[in-house]
């Protein structure tokens, strides 16, 4: 496949014309498909002659002689000959759609592989052009047109041919007003593919909007938390509503558009027949049973695959080429330019990397750089990128020799062990992989975790905490024997104390042998490093070692300091060379012996451990299908009186469908006694030979005609109405429990798996569905139709049905059980594969560092392939069946054929007609009904899966009776009672026995290692999940007000921080509370007003996916102007500033204590410096509290954590830490004694 694609692009860049991948896709597949004509040759070949037959057998009835043997032998053939050709009929077309399935299989296989291919090796301005979303789309939407496109492309040839011989044998049997009826079916197939047109119109318009309401779906999802603490559901289910209103109206007008289709294929053959003999009477021609069914019996023979086949090629042709079209252009998108680093055989030096006069620019052409990592605006960032060529540079020299490797800024962690997330493709060695383990403080972790290392992570890491993701993803590019490590700010997401180990034990220790760049914005460790470079606004300001850049006169830290004033930077890329210079170490030893040595002996007792939830299986339903769902599933589209009047409706249709054809044959009949009879009467005296009242037969035929038009549209259009309406009730019923379901429901439930719900079942219940399951009544009906004509001519033909029944009832059974299980199987193997192409997505600059995307592509290709087998397997089991089933028609054919002639002695001709083309058209369509059956039934656990969405646990109700007055909290006192908190009834217990108070307009910092319960508190303040004990704020019991009640109250500045698509208005204020210049001033205030202005709409411009064209820091600041804009009296920071450099740190603080003077402020922190002009200060320790006091008074207590803490960051941090603390305090005690009143009071 890809040599072919690879040649036809290379060709066509020659030719230059764009590149064609229908051709490509012909020149592999058309030789073993073209073979597969010969299939519907012999199918539609034997279609033809079988009415002839039929048409002999009935002749034998109409000319009747009891005595005539020679007469009843040749009879005896023709139903010999209508039983062998469904026989014949029955395996053929199994047999070709076998193995047309499995072409398709084929090409869709290969194009997988192409696109997953395609995506590792996107660079970041055709990133840029492509969201993941749409990559995905084209893996579970796009691709699945092959499946069905090559069913039908035979018909486009088979088709005009048989419709001409059909026109042939007509002519010789009813003369020309076969034209008539050949007329109707002409003027048919046009509208027929009209409507195809216009569905695939709308198809093509809803699928946008589907894309549209994914996306959203997808970021109230990956950003629920942060919704639920800002207490912005509402906002975000209008957007939600809204997008799914405009899609389920063209869905709506789709399915209008599907049954009058499926009603028009349905009135098509009674109208073709209707007017052909109505012409044929009023020619003066007499009607007899033979003529009626060969007629009847070509036409349906043909209708078939001139309105269904024929259309359903062309407009999956057309499909098809829009999808190709997508492909094609995702295809042909920018590639990396691979740059080969490494060392050629002769030349063993230094690995090294020179930089000159670099120039780089994320995207040239516009501001917009939205790539998989974002890139944080900060130069540091940038100058990795462009050392692993993700960046392509313009002007300069950029020589790197060796092998590189890189941990990311933001950590990422593949669904999959620990260990084959630290080995990542790597042998394992013991002794190593021990020595890395110690070095990233990851020793711990693993012992308790529930299978060590060999524990499964979640989608995109959910399991581990921040912190344990970032050692993991050191971890790996340590394990890795490269020459030159790229290390993107790996020591901000833990705290100080783990911080410490890492660069000692890792950095400086398992790696002092290598040239490492370094990025960090943590001073204490620059003194360690061989050479500084400071970068400010994609500058080098200064570079040397850290002596030389003191010598130089400039303190480093002040140059820092002073440059802050001017202007966003950050302190830079540090690189140290292969010998480490004893200098720089013993400089660096002066921080006392005695906690290195501490640090060390701890590295691998103490270090604390975190917790860590597993994922939950995803739920597989098993057994059949209860009544009570089907009924749920109708009642959400309407009420009991609509469904009742709706099955009237089925009823009256089919009966009007069946009477139809029965007047034919009654009307033959009666022609038939007056042509034995030939009864004269005298009339006037002159002899007429009496004829039948043509005004009257013909009247009623017209009648049945139109009633049975009638019916059949009405009933199409108001099922698809009731069940469109079913599908767009559950999904608000869904989405809204989504909503309200507690957080704790997404740490246990990936992403996927949530977004699953939406994307694939909710496609089906809006499409897929409703088609199917009124499909599947209106067969149901017919099959129904079928047998009781049967038996009303021949009451006996009962007895054989009941073994038949029986038979059926069997292989229905049994093959409905393996169904669905293979179909389930399916399911759950297609899993993986989206899984990875999006984790593979948002890892991609770590693979293509570590060279794996060959290793990552055979993973993909291992999974499509688990996933082909068990397609492969369904499409087995379902031809499998299928025989079975055409067989059972094809004795029901037998039987009534043969029985016709036993009895012969009492049936008519008419009605042996009417039974046996009843009986003939049973053949496909019974195994067609049966199929249909379990495809509902397949889909209805699509409605299964969202109905269990809508009964989710919801958390506690957003609005109460008791509403808490207007202006509260008015001070932001908040007192812990005897606080106990865990994430659910049956999780470990996080937080306990918690008692503290919170004075207002207090600033507290938290703090306390990794797991100490620190984001638990804020959980537990918030109602995440609900906390047992009491928790007031002023006064007012919190779970006793409703949530929203609660939430908008508080401030809070997120951890990780979510933009969401969308305008900047709408990010800062969802329901348009806020004048413009409220938001302006607040954009000022944190110092972005001038990046939003820059932006092409201001305000109004609509951010890239999930926000990311602005850096973490920015992003931080977005969130810093939420809370600002709030004035709320409380105000939570959740380790805001990990990822931040120090100048948006400062200005985060600085913001923090004019805007929030007035509030009570809590902020966990991991750097202590954010936190030591605090006025108090929380340790916790295992979810208890360690110490609680000003931060001076803590320091005295030389034991205590806290202190512990402080020692770690190094020795002049430490010093400067303990001066702040202690000009604090002693601001403290001048404002003492109005305090102490205050507390009394209280």
């Amino acid at each position: 496949r890809l040599k072919h694609w690879d040649h036809e692009v290379q060709k066509a860049a020659k030719d230059l014309r764009p590149p064609k991948l229908t051709k490509v896709l012909i020149k592999c597949y058309w030789k073993p498909y073209a073979v597969l004509g010969i299939f519907t040759l012999i199918e539609e070949v034997i279609k033809v002659i079988q009415p002839v037959f039929l048409g002999k057998l009935i002749q034998y009835f109409e000319k009747y002689d009891p005595d005539n043997m020679d007469a009843l032998y040749e009879a005896f053939g023709y139903a010999a000959g209508v039983c062998l050709s469904t026989l014949i009929l029955a395996v053929t077309h199994h047999l070709y759609f076998f193995h047309v399935q499995r072409t398709g299989m084929k090409m869709r296989v290969a194009m997988c592989h192409m696109i997953y291919k395609k995506a590792l090796c996107l660079s970041s301005a055709a990133m840029g052009k492509t969201t993941t979303g749409q990559i995905v789309n084209l893996l579970s939407n796009d691709v699945n047109k092959f499946d069905e496109v090559t069913i039908f492309l035979h018909f486009l040839w088979v088709g005009p041919l048989q419709a001409a011989a059909v026109l042939g044998l007509l002519w010789v049997e009813i003369g020309p007003s076969c034209l008539a009826g050949m007329a109707v079916l002409v003027i048919l197939m046009p509208t027929q593919t009209m409507f195809g047109r216009l569905f695939s119109k709308f198809r093509s318009k809803t699928a946008a909007l589907t894309d549209n309401r994914i996306r959203t779906m997808n970021e109230v999802v990956s950003g629920i938390r942060i919704i639920k603490m800002y207490a912005w559901e509402k906002p975000f289910s209008a957007l939600v509503n809204d997008v799914r209103r405009k899609e389920i109206s063209k869905i709506m007008s789709s399915s209008y558009l599907r049954g009058l289709n499926m009603a028009s294929f349905f009135a098509a053959s009674k109208i073709i027949v209707f007017i052909t003999f109505t012409v044929y009477v009023l020619l003066g021609n007499t009607i007899s049973a033979s003529r009626v069914f060969v007629a009847v019996s070509l036409y349906s023979a043909v209708r078939l695959t001139v309105t269904l086949f024929f259309p359903s090629a062309i407009e999956k042709l057309s499909e098809t080429r829009i999808s190709v079209r997508r492909i094609k252009t995702f295809l042909l998108l920018d590639e990396i330019v691979k740059s080969k680093h490494g060392f050629l055989q002769e030349e063993k030096q230094e690995p090294n990397v020179e930089i000159q006069d670099l120039i780089c620019y994320w995207d040239t052409c516009t501001f917009l750089s939205s790539s998989l990592v974002p890139p944080s605006h900060f130069p540091q960032s940038s100058l990795l990128s462009a050392i692993l060529g993700e960046l392509p540079y313009d002007k300069g020299v950029l020589k790197v020799k060796g092998q590189l490797t890189y941990a990311s800024q933001q950590p990422w962690v593949f669904p999959g062990t620990i260990r084959s997330n630290i080995l990542f493709g790597k042998a394992l060695h013991p002794q190593k992989y021990e020595k890395v383990l110690r070095a990233c403080a990851l020793k711990r972790d693993m012992e308790l975790l529930p299978d060590g290392d060999l524990t499964v992570i979640g989608d995109r890491g959910a399991t581990l905490s921040g912190g344990q993701k970032a050692r993991v993803n050191l971890a790996r590019a340590v394990y890795q024997d490269a020459d030159i490590y790229l290390l993107d700010d790996p020591l901000s997401a833990v705290d100080a104390e783990v911080g410490r180990h890492l660069f000692e034990q890792c950095i400086c220790g398992i790696l002092k042998n290598k040239p490492r760049i370094l990025v960090t914005h943590q001073l204490q460790y620059l003194q360690a490093a061989d050479q500084i470079l400071v970068l400010k606004e994609g500058h080098m300001v200064a570079r040397g070692t850290y002596s030389e850049l003191q010598r130089s006169g400039v303190d480093f830290t002040s140059l820092l300091k002073r440059e802050e004033e001017e202007g966003p930077q950050a302190p830079g890329a540090e690189t140290e060379s292969r010998s480490p210079r004893s200098r720089t170490l013993s400089q660096n030893s002066e921080v006392s012996h005695t906690s290195s040595i501490r640090s060390v002996k701890d590295g691998t007792e103490q270090l604390p451990a975190e917790p860590v939830q597993t994922v939950v299986e995803e739920s597989r339903s098993e057994g059949t299908i209860g009544v009570s769902l089907y009924v749920k599933y109708l009642k959400a589209g309407a009420n009991i009186l609509v469904l009742i009047g709706v099955v009237l409706l089925q009823f009256l249709a089919q009966a009007a469908y069946i009477l139809q054809d029965w007047w034919l044959a009654y009307w033959a009949g009666e022609q038939e006694k007056l042509n034995v009879n030939g009864t004269v009467i005298i009339q006037n005296g002159v002899n007429v030979t009496e004829e039948l009242n043509l005004d009257f037969y013909l009247g009623i035929y017209a009648g049945l005609t139109g009633a049975t038009l009638i019916f059949g549209f009405a009933r199409s259009l108001v099922m698809f109405n009731v069940l469109v309406k079913a599908a767009q009730s559950l999904h608000n019923r869904m989405f809204n429990s989504i909503l309200r379901t507690p957080v704790r429901f997404f740490d246990v439930n990936p992403i996927g798996r949530v977004l699953n719900r939406f994307s694939k079942d909710i496609g089906q219940l809006d499409a897929a569905l409703p088609w199917t399951f009124v499909d599947f009544i209106q067969i149901f009906l017919q099959i129904i139709g079928v047998v009781a004509v049967a038996a009303s001519v021949i009451p006996w033909i009962l007895i054989p049905l009941v073994p038949l029944i029986i038979v059926f009832l069997f292989l229905r059974r049994y093959f409905l059980q393996t169904s669905r299980d293979v179909k389930r199987l399916e399911s759950t193997t297609r899993s993986p594969v989206f899984s990875h192409l999006s984790s593979s997505l948002q890892g991609l600059w770590t693979i293509r560092a570590f060279r794996a995307e060959e290793r990552f592509q055979n993973t993909f290709d291992a999974y499509q392939d688990l996933h082909s087998e068990s397609w492969f397997l369904f499409l087995v089991t379902s031809r499998w069946f299928a025989v079975r089933l055409d067989g059972i028609c094809a004795v029901f054919v037998t039987i009534t054929a043969f029985g016709c002639l036993l009895l012969r002695d009492q049936v008519e001709a008419g009605s042996v007609g009417l039974a046996l083309s009843y009986a003939v058209t049973l053949m496909g369509m019974f195994q067609w009904g049966v199929r249909q059956s379990a495809e509902v039934e397949n889909m209805m656990t699509s409605v299964e899966r969202v109905v269990e969405y809508t009964e989710l646990e919801s958390e506690a109700p957003w609005e109460t009776q008791k509403r808490p007055p207007p202006e509260w909290p008015s001070q932001g006192l908040i007192t812990f009672d005897r606080v106990n908190f865990s994430y659910s009834s049956d999780g470990p217990v996080v937080l306990k026995d918690m008692k503290a108070v919170f004075r207002p307009k207090e600033k507290v910092g938290i703090v306390g290692r990794t797991g100490a319960g620190k984001s638990s508190l804020v959980s537990a303040l918030f109602r995440l999940a609900e906390p047992e004990g009491r928790i007031y704020i002023d006064g007012v019991l919190t779970s006793e007000i409703g949530l929203h009640d609660l939430r908008q109250k508080m401030s809070i500045i997120p951890q990780d921080p979510v933009l969401f698509t969308g305008t900047m208005r709408k990010n800062l204020d969802p329901f348009s509370q806020h004048t413009d210049e409220d938001l302006w001033n607040a954009l000022q205030e944190v110092q972005l007003k001038s990046v939003v202005e820059e932006l092409p709409n201001k305000m109004e411009t609509v951010l890239a996916e999930s926000g990311s064209n602005f850096s973490v820091g920015q992003r931080q600041l977005v969130c810093l102007a939420r809370a600002v804009l709030r004035k709320n009296r409380i105000l939570i920071i959740d380790e805001a500033t990990a990822n931040v450099d120090p100048r948006t740190d400062e200005l985060i603080q600085k913001t923090i204590r004019d805007k929030f003077r007035e509030c009570t402020v809590l902020t966990i922190a991991h750097r202590l410096n954010t936190i030591i002009d605090s006025d108090r200060v929380l340790v916790l320790d295992a979810g208890q509290i360690h110490a609680y006091d000003e931060p001076y008074t803590l320091l005295q207590n030389h034991d205590g954590i806290f202190f512990k803490m402080v020692q770690q960051t190094g020795r002049q941090e430490a010093v400067a830490l303990l001066q702040s603390a202690k000009q604090v305090s002693s601001t403290l005690t001048q404002q003492n004694g109005n305090l102490v009143i205050f507390e009394t009071a209280l």
